[in-house]
């Protein structure tokens, strides 16, 4: 959405300007989340997620994948930036580059835990035909699968990674999805947000839930009967923070009313 960023805060202006504010999602690269007025127009002019593409932890990943514009030690300060405004982060990351080793996903899990709440999505690196990424791993002798496009197999590598195994890979994402959305994760991520307004917290517990099923879909009625159940816990504390954030709201209309009457 970004690339052009003198275009895209025209855009944001005129939606503004227009009162056309409309709840929106877009991708933008972190490197671009740096301008403040930039975050600014977003959330005015209804953006409520944005999906940043980090990749890695990991520079030397990051430069082979010429992704140098994105500075791990600028992830916190991003994110923050955009959680200030209620715009809340939808994070991808991938396991299995050549730079990474056994470990990654605990090791990417304990970073976030650092930052303020957002979506993470976990994936491996796939090589595309005719990308110079497919060729150099042709050329190498590590694509197990040449044809992977004609025979789909989700979160199936189809290379082998260069300080692990594929078997390794696999299990470093199933790892991040099942730590990163266990219920505890779902609970310590909308107890942080506490202080947040009613809508942004129901949005989040539920953009969660919905989430956890890109890696473990629930397959039917009792699978989300399930879900809902393990998640109980965070489902009641957003339930009581939001009626009793509203409750108070009420008291203090009345409050203002009544001392405004007792003024006339």
């Amino acid at each position: 959405l970004a690339i052009n960023v003198k275009r895209t805060k025209a855009l944001l202006r005129d939606i503004i300007a227009a009162g056309a504010q409309l709840s929106w999602v877009g991708q933008i690269s972190a490197n671009l989340l740096r301008d403040e007025e930039l975050v600014d127009l977003i959330a005015d002019s209804g953006g409520r997620w944005i999906f940043v593409g980090m990749e890695s932890l990991d520079p030397t990943n990051l430069a082979a994948m010429n992704k140098n514009f994105n500075k791990p030690c600028e992830y916190a300060a991003v994110l923050q930036r955009l959680a200030r405004r209620n715009v809340y982060a939808i994070t991808s990351f991938i396991f299995g580059l050549d730079n990474d080793k056994p470990g990654v996903a605990e090791r990417t899990l304990r970073q976030m835990q650092e930052w303020p709440p957002g979506l993470p999505v976990f994936g491996q690196i796939t090589p595309f035909p005719a990308t110079p990424l497919y060729e150099r791993l042709e050329r190498e002798g590590r694509l197990t699968r040449p044809k992977h496009w004609l025979d789909f197999a989700p979160f199936q590598m189809a290379h082998t990674p260069l300080k692990m195994t594929r078997e390794e890979a696999q299990a470093e994402v199933e790892y991040a999805w099942t730590n990163a959305y266990s219920p505890s994760a779902t609970r310590r991520a909308v107890a942080s947000m506490a202080d947040e307004p009613a809508p942004y917290k129901i949005s989040h517990l539920i953009a969660r839930l919905f989430f956890r099923g890109i890696h473990f879909p629930p397959r039917n009625a009792w699978g989300w009967f399930r879900l809902l159940v393990q998640n109980r816990g965070a489902i009641c504390q957003v339930i009581r923070e939001s009626f009793t954030n509203w409750a108070g709201r009420a008291s203090a209309r009345n409050e203002l009313k009544f001392e405004g009457g007792l003024t006339g």
